[in-house]
């Protein structure tokens, strides 16, 4: 019994009769696995969120060449209103249309003592709880003017704490000071890392009269060919659309870069870490030939 239980005893004191290489040699491993985690982590998150971001039945339009920078898109106010005045089969519940007016950009947000930091925020009216299905407020409720309600990931993509982000407390941004109604969730999807607040209030700010994007939800028997057509037909405007999964599918092609780099440092980190423990136990060995050998 002595004889079997031996080399899993020496094994055991050997780790803690030099503390410092084993100490050293753990935190070395940890941090390899630390670091490979993240980076895979930070992959599946992107790609679940672009592949749950998008509604198929729902479309995006938007100004015509900007492909799928949205936040540079520029249409008339007006397309909020031709669109299901011109366009049959869009999808209606007691006399209101499932179209969504929206003001999209990417801004400098201040939150609390923070440094000022890229933020994505979405001027809405009511008429978004109808084509973003996956909307729900999660705590406080729809802002009123001068307020903002923020997705449950704001926080996180901003660097700020939970105690910077809670209802009642303010942000800044496009030179305003904006109070934090409430949170809201949307499924997983990128809209939990943006703050959305009135449209009318963010025209007002950042002075704009125009629309991003208008969201439209289509009916089940209806045809994306008659909104497309639409948007060939009426040259003045000069906008175009696509299918909201058919938007993100695209971002997830610019992405395919930034994923083959995260791969690439996931199998530098890695190799590292093998090559590392190689070389810990090749010096752990060669330092203890004669206890081995006596062993």
């Amino acid at each position: 019994m002595f004889f079997r239980l031996l080399p899993w005893e020496y094994a055991i004191r050997n780790l803690f009769r030099r503390p410092l290489r084993t100490s050293l040699t753990f935190a070395g491993l940890t941090t390899v696995i630390v670091l490979v985690f993240v980076v895979v982590g930070f992959i599946r998150g992107l790609e679940r969120s672009l592949a749950v971001s998008g509604d198929p039945s729902t479309a995006v339009i938007f100004s015509l060449g900007m492909g799928e920078n949205l936040e540079y898109s520029s249409i008339p106010m007006r397309t909020s209103d031709l669109v299901p005045a011109s366009v049959s089969g869009i999808q209606e519940r007691f006399g209101q249309k499932y179209v969504s007016p929206e003001l999209y950009l990417g801004t400098q947000v201040t939150v609390g003592a923070q440094e000022p930091s890229m933020g994505l925020v979405r001027g809405v009216t009511p008429s978004a709880l109808l084509v973003r299905r996956t909307f729900e407020i999660e705590e406080g409720g729809w802002p009123e003017p001068g307020e903002v309600m923020l997705g449950r990931m704001v926080a996180t993509k901003l660097g700020a704490t939970s105690d910077e982000v809670r209802i009642g407390q303010s942000m800044e941004f496009e030179g305003r000071t904006w109070r934090i109604s409430g949170v809201f969730s949307a499924g997983g999807s990128a809209f939990e890392s943006e703050a959305w607040c009135r449209l009318d209030g963010l025209q007002q700010a950042m002075k704009r009269q125009d629309l991003s994007i208008v969201a439209v939800t289509l009916a089940a028997e209806s045809d994306f060919a008659d909104l497309d057509l639409f948007c060939k037909e009426r040259l003045d405007l000069e906008l175009q659309t696509m299918p909201e999964t058919q938007y993100y599918a695209s971002l997830q092609k610019d992405y395919g870069p930034v994923r083959w780099l995260a791969w690439l440092v996931v199998l530098l980190v890695s190799g590292s870490g093998v090559f590392a423990g190689l070389n810990t136990m090749y010096g752990s060995v060669v330092g203890r030939i004669p206890e081995l050998a006596t062993l």
